[in-house]
Order: C-alpha cells, then sequence, then structure tokens
C-alpha cells in the first residue's frame, strides 16, 4: 500500500498509452520506421538499409534480474527513470507477437525514442504483427539508449525490462526472449537458447521418417548454419529450419518458437559456398544489416571487422529457402549439444544423465556476441543459455527429467577443430553427421580411452580419421584434467542432482 492507503499503480500502467499519449506513435509502418532511422543509415548496393550502432554487443556484465540479483532503491530508481522519461520525449510505440504455439504466444511492445528509430525496425522485422489491437501486453521493453549510465534491469514477474544507456538491437531482441523463456519454464517446460529443425529422411530400411531436431549452442559456434542447412537433401527427402534461436521445450515433446517472421544472425565471415541460403537471404533488399562493413558507395564486405567481429544482419525467414511456414515442433526426437571443445571427438551419444553434464557444462569458445574481450577463450554456459533466470542447477535437472520422459536422444558435436588445430570439423562434416544420425545409419561403440560412445562408422564419413587421442598430444593426461574440471564446475551447483554429477565424461 502506498501511504495514501491506495494499492501502488502497477510499473506498466505508468508507460504512456500510446493510443492516447500525444508523445507517442503507435504502430508506424515499416516503410515508416525506414523514414525515420534515414538519418544513420547507408544503403547497401542490394538496397537494404545498414546502421553502425555505439553499443555492439550485449552488456552482460551490467544486466540484473531481480529474480537472481538483489535490487537496490538504485536499481528501482533506473526502472522508473526510464518509464518516466518515456513520458517526457517523442516516442515510437511497436507491439509484435511472439511465438503462436496455443502454450507459448506472448505480446510484446517495446518502447524507443523516435531517434533511434533504426532500432524500432530491426526488432519489428524479428517478429510478426499482433492480431489483436485490443489486448494487454504480457512483456514491455522500454530503450533508451541516451541516459546517461549503461544498465539493464529486468523484472520477470512483472514482464518489464528497462534498457538504458545501450542502442545495440540485440538487447531489445533479448529483453524479451529472456522472459519467453521464463514463463516456459513456469509452466513446466524449459527455455532453450536452441535453433529448431524438421528433417525427413529415409532411414536403413529405406523408409521415410520424420525427426526433431535441436540445436543448443552459443552465439557463432554453428548453430544458425547447421540449422538452417538444407542437408543436400533431394525429394522427396528434405530439411526444414523453424527456429534459430530461442525455443521452449514444453512438457508434451513439442518445442515452441519464439520468432515468426525474420533472424538476427552473425554475418562475419558468411561464406556464399558453405552457407548459400543465409548468404542469400543476408544480401537480399528485404535484410537490415548492423556493424557491417559497408562502403559509401553502398559495397557490402561480410569479412572486414571494422566495426567489430559481432556484425549482424536481420534476413526474412521468406528468403531462406530451407524455413519453413511453421515455426512449432510437434515433437523432439534428438538434441544436438554444439561444443568448440577439441578434446571432444565430432560427435558422441549421451546417456540420459550425461545429457545433464552436457547441458550443465555448456562448453564452448567465447565469442564477440557476448564478451568481445575474452573472444577465443573457452567458456562454460550452463544450457548454452546465458538468459537463464533462476536456478540453473534446477534447469539441468528439469533437462534430464524432461529428455528422460520423451525418450529424446541426445549427442554433442564438436564443430571446431580437434587438438591444436591439427583436425578441422568443418560443415560438411558436421551436417553429414546429423543428417545420419537423423537417419540411424550411425553405428555406435563404446570407447575405453575417451570414455564416451563414439561413431564405429558414420556412410560418407571417414571417421576413423577424426578419433581424438589421435590428434591430442599426451591425451589421457588433457582428458583426466579436464574431467577435473568439469567436477569442480557443477560442484559449485547447490541444487544439481548428484547423479548428474556424477555422470562427468
Amino acid at each position: 500500500m502506498s501511504e495514501t492507503g491506495t494499492e501502488p499503480r502497477p510499473l506498466t500502467r505508468e508507460l504512456p498509452d500510446p493510443l492516447a499519449a500525444s508523445n507517442v506513435r503507435y504502430n508506424p509502418s515499416l516503410e515508416e520506421l525506414r523514414e525515420l532511422a534515414a538519418h544513420e543509415e547507408t544503403t547497401t548496393e542490394f538496397g537494404s538499409p545498414s546502421y553502425v550502432s555505439e553499443f555492439r554487443s550485449r552488456s552482460a556484465d551490467r544486466t540484473k534480474n531481480a529474480v537472481d540479483h538483489e535490487f537496490d532503491g538504485r536499481d528501482r530508481e533506473l526502472v522508473d527513470d526510464a518509464i518516466t522519461r518515456a513520458d517526457e520525449r517523442e516516442m515510437l510505440c511497436v507491439d509484435r507477437r511472439m511465438g503462436r504455439h496455443p502454450e507459448a504466444t506472448f505480446r510484446c511492445r517495446l518502447f524507443v525514442p523516435v531517434d533511434h528509430a533504426r532500432i524500432a525496425l530491426a526488432w519489428a522485422n524479428l517478429f510478426e504483427p499482433v492480431e489483436d489491437p485490443d489486448a494487454e501486453p504480457d512483456f514491455y521493453t522500454v530503450q533508451d539508449p541516451d541516459y546517461d549510465e549503461t544498465a539493464i534491469r529486468v523484472l520477470p514477474d512483472e514482464g518489464v525490462t528497462a534498457v538504458l544507456g545501450s542502442d545495440y538491437t540485440g538487447e531489445a531482441k533479448k529483453s524479451f526472449l529472456r522472459l519467453f523463456m521464463y514463463r516456459i519454464k513456469q509452466r513446466g517446460g524449459l527455455g532453450l537458447h536452441a535453433g529448431s529443425k524438421r528433417v525427413r529422411v529415409r532411414d536403413a530400411d529405406g523408409d521415410l521418417r520424420t525427426v526433431g531436431q535441436v540445436f543448443m549452442g552459443l552465439s557463432a559456434t554453428g548453430k544458425s548454419t547447421l540449422t538452417s542447412h538444407g542437408c543436400w537433401l533431394e525429394d522427396p527427402e528434405d530439411a526444414a529450419m523453424l527456429q534459430d534461436d530461442v525455443c521452449g521445450l514444453l512438457p508434451d515433446g513439442s518445442v515452441a518458437g519464439s520468432e515468426g517472421k525474420g533472424l538476427f544472425i552473425k554475418t562475419i565471415g558468411l561464406d556464399e559456398d558453405e552457407q548459400p541460403e543465409l548468404y542469400a537471404a543476408a544480401t537480399d533488399e528485404s535484410a537490415i544489416l548492423e556493424n557491417v562493413a559497408v562502403d559509401e558507395d553502398g559495397t557490402v564486405d561480410f569479412d572486414d571487422d571494422r566495426h567489430t567481429a559481432n556484425s549482424r544482419a536481420i534476413v526474412q525467414r521468406d528468403e531462406l529457402e530451407s524455413a519453413d511456414d511453421e515455426i512449432d515442433l510437434e515433437r523432439i526426437d534428438q538434441v544436438f549439444f554444439i561444443t568448440r571443445n577439441p578434446l571432444m571427438p565430432p560427435v558422441a551419444k549421451l546417456t540420459e544423465e550425461q545429457s545433464a553434464v552436457a547441458f550443465m557444462l555448456g562448453e564452448s569458445i567465447e565469442t564477440s556476441a557476448g564478451d568481445p574481450s575474452r573472444a577465443g577463450e573457452s567458456i562454460r554456459v550452463v544450457g548454452t543459455n546465458p538468459f537463464i533466470i533462476g536456478s540453473e542447477g534446477e534447469e539441468g535437472n528439469v533437462f534430464r527429467d524432461l529428455v528422460a520422459s520423451l525418450d529424446v536422444d541426445c549427442y554433442v558435436i564438436n564443430t571446431g577443430y580437434l587438438g591444436e588445430q591439427s583436425k578441422d570439423v568443418g560443415v560438411q562434416e558436421s551436417v553429414t553427421i546429423l543428417t545420419e544420425a537423423a537417419r540411424g545409419r550411425i553405428e555406435w561403440t563404446e570407447d575405453d580411452r575417451t570414455g564416451l560412445t563414439i561413431p564405429q562408422s558414420i556412410p560418407g564419413l571417414e571417421i576413423e580419421d577424426y578419433y581424438v587421442p589421435d590428434h591430442v598430444e599426451d591425451y589421457d593426461e588433457a582428458l583426466a584434467d579436464l574431467r577435473t574440471e568439469r567436477r569442480e564446475y557443477l560442484e559449485t551447483f547447490e541444487n544439481l542432482r548428484d547423479e548428474i554429477k556424477d555422470a562427468v565424461y
């Protein structure tokens, strides 16, 4: 109760009413948003807009949420400032729908100053327009790049995020996806930083089978590449990308998608030969480039990191041949944990407990999308998901229970190299692995030296050339050290079950 004895107004009621406020432009068209952002645009050779932001990655070290962090008076003041300032200047308000699944659809509302219309333009191209204009939003974000302090404050239960002092589009995108995953967990499922894919292939008996695959990995580990790849299949076989970044595993085994319109892909080193679909989408006039090297005459160079190695493009699903009309996966059958750990084989099949270990370890290489100052370092991120709200150990328990109850096959797949860069695992090898796993044509063997279930044979791949101990000097010692590190790491999670901690591989 307030000092006057009345209930305080909910935070969302303090925001301007976009239909009535004189300082708010509500749901302008994409064409209008591009016009408003014209002062920051360089038009590319493809006719698409390109922008350069001041902030070029998320400010993870300046992000706090009210579930996992103690919010003091200053934290509340930051949220109040964001809301107050939204009432004092010319603002854009854009509503979009996140998700289509009946158990995982949310209305999202973004406020951003008119001067930063490019953020609204990019974000609006990721999600679908709302269907009911009178419905109340589930989530709200106020992004104020001109604030004199950089701070991201999240109130998960209120569904409110304040993004202050950053003009990075990724902050707006992830502010809503973070809450999407939180709500999925509250409903008995698990939010995943993952791509999802439906593959139709002929199995070992020649029968056509449909397999639902999910790819879990940090940015720039190959998640988008594997999720969107057509697998070189020919009719009646096919592969369809459903989601690229965030989805929700529900208790019935379905996987709810979040983004129905576009994808926010990494473009540094984008190669037309290795990633033809992503390249075609990024060079279409419908794309929006952010922090990509674009000359004054519009020439685009995806290999040039003059602005950042975390260059991005918002591309349209309609421009991806492998993108399906649907974004929800009817059933999950296989999970691939993407790693860049040089002591891991190209692929290994995991037990239920080992799959929870892989989930908790989230081993990869830091990229410029996370912490540019640590790019290239080995890191561990639970669930390969930097956006978890709540107990990380409990997430591992929930993951183990879900894959067990749903009879899901789990794998760890190395998309990097073996040993001291002595053997690369390229796109062709990785795609062959996931295709043959879908077909069920990989022959597995228990390997005593690695302690893993690894392939004995894979059609189309000389797998014996990829035996990790052959590429690592003092392999046994290196593996023993790695296991010790992993055990010590898992011991830091108080809520994680002992049977998962004991399954370290």
